[in-house]
């Protein structure tokens, strides 16, 4: 007899149907897994055996073979050993064939025959949706999974729970969702002293998806002002929060089964891998940019990481996505992030300041810089420097706009690109947009036009350049409220791009 259950495999945010597919045959006793298994999937038969033992179930004294169909896709991960003891169970006839091929599993058993949680239970419930099943999962993961409305989520305990729910002895309850986080602000910018303009870099940045690179000595409140650039972003729309909460549910960053309505904030030290930045690693796992999808990367000391990664930064920037390739698979995830970076004029910091800079001065600046290629240095829309704060300023009581005053005006400009949007579903801020699309919404008025001509030609801008220009006027110009870009909005934009920065 050939008994079926249904479990997923990843491959990246998506999750693909497996059938999982037990044959108990005459022959030498033996129990063996086919189809590509890890090796976590294969020790699953320990597992599976000494819950067995927990339910009193003896092993048939039977040939045994489990096949994870299609075979030709890897199977990773302690999640396939509830779908694998609920075949054998069904194999055996003590659970219904009928009821087990209407459900999605989920699970790691426990040797005693609890379930333990596991990883992607959001994407598991999105896939068996789709295809109209239910989920049965481990209790820990039932909150997580039971954010998609479309299918109903059983949460069990143990197997005996999941034994008992099949054979309609102990049906289970449905499960609810989990409670939403609450958001956690890092400070407010009134607490900020000084630094006017990397506030107001911060809330173009952060109104249209802009990428931000800041740089100034040591304490000048470069990492204090990006902790606070999540505060000013409004909340995730629906699909927002769907497409990051299923990347953070693979990751096993979900807290108590909420969804993320919040952007998220990610902040990799300066010594992290390749795999741990762009993603990677023992099952292609989600990288820091990955995790990053829809809120804010933080790269501190930015030229300090190592040249490798931060090459590798370009085609995501550009494309939003990152393809994680493998000899067979490669595994796409999405990442549409705002980068922050943040970096000191040279290395001791001090370049400004003659009393404190080194004896290599000016050209310490050029070669720590130097870290940073001409293309990803093009793909920052805003740079700008930030001078240290004086004590005076130091002394002065608290006296900016608060993080909500600013997110109103950055909300109300979301908003205007929400609608401008509406149509193009590849484009959700003004540094989505390019081509004919770009020309339409950010066409200059005429003496906007001179003036970016005139730009062009004194700053040797690229074509890429140019139109990360006009993306940022046009994001300028909507936080002002205006139809039209104008001159003033360009002439903000590019003051951006000037080539201090560039240059060290």
């Amino acid at each position: 007899m050939v008994a079926i259950a249904y479990s997923v495999a990843f491959e990246g945010i998506e999750a693909r149907l497996v059938e999982v597919q037990c044959s108990v045959a005459a022959g030498l006793p033996g129990f063996a897994i086919v189809g590509l298994p890890d090796k976590a999937v294969s020790e699953a038969k320990e597992r599976v055996k000494a819950a067995f033992g927990a339910l009193s179930i003896a092993m048939p004294n039977r040939r045994l073979t489990v096949n994870l169909s299609p075979a030709d896709i890897p199977k990773e991960g302690s999640h396939f050993d509830l779908p694998i003891a609920l075949a054998v169970l069904a194999a055996l006839e003590i659970v219904p064939t009928d009821e087990l091929s209407r459900c999605v599993c989920l699970g790691e058993l426990a040797l005693d025959g609890r379930l333990v949680p596991v990883t992607g239970a959001l994407p598991a419930a999105m896939a068996a949706a789709e295809d109209d099943r239910a989920l049965i999962c481990p209790q820990a993961c039932g909150p997580e999974a039971a954010w998609v409305d479309a299918v109903p989520v059983m949460a069990a305990r143990n197997l005996r729970d999941v034994v008992n729910h099949l054979t309609d002895r102990a049906p289970l309850p449905r499960a609810a969702p989990g409670t939403i986080p609450a958001a956690v602000a890092k400070g407010c910018m009134s607490e900020v002293k000084g630094q006017e303009r990397a506030k107001r870099a911060l809330e173009i940045a952060a109104a249209g998806r802009h990428h931000l690179l800041m740089i100034g000595p040591p304490g000048a409140g470069k990492s204090m002002l990006a902790a606070r650039l999540p505060g000013l972003m409004p909340s995730l729309a629906p699909i927002e929060a769907l497409e990051t909460s299923m990347i953070h549910s693979l990751a096993g960053t979900l807290d108590d089964g909420g969804i993320m309505r919040h952007p998220p904030f990610c902040e990799p030290h300066h010594t992290a891998s390749m795999p741990a930045i762009v993603g990677g690693g023992r099952g292609a796992k989600p990288g820091q940019i990955s995790l990053a999808h829809n809120g804010v990367l933080f790269m501190d000391e930015f030229p300090e990481f190592p040249r490798q990664v931060l090459e590798t930064l370009r085609q995501p920037i550009e494309t939003g996505e990152v393809v994680v390739a493998r000899a067979n698979a490669h595994v796409r995830y999405p990442c549409r992030f705002l980068l922050v970076a943040a970096a000191n004029p040279c290395r001791c910091g001090h370049l400004a300041d003659p009393a404190q800079a080194c004896g290599r001065a000016p050209g310490c600046g050029g070669d720590y810089l130097g870290r940073i290629s001409g293309p990803l240095m093009d793909r920052f829309d805003l740079r700008l420097e930030v001078p240290a704060v004086s004590f005076l300023e130091l002394e002065l009581p608290a006296a900016g706009e608060t993080s909500t005053q600013i997110a109103m005006r950055v909300a109300a400009a979301r908003g205007i690109q929400t609608n401008r949007f509406r149509d193009h579903p590849h484009a959700r801020v003004n540094a989505d947009a390019s081509g004919s699309l770009l020309d339409q919404i950010a066409a200059p008025d005429d003496e906007g036009r001179a003036l970016i001509v005139k730009a062009s030609e004194r700053l040797g801008l690229t074509a890429r350049g140019y139109h990360r220009i006009l993306r940022t006027a046009r994001t300028i110009a909507d936080l002002d409220g205006s139809a039209t870009v104008r001159a003033p909005h360009l002439a903000e934009a590019i003051s951006y791009r000037l080539p201090f920065v560039a240059g060290g």
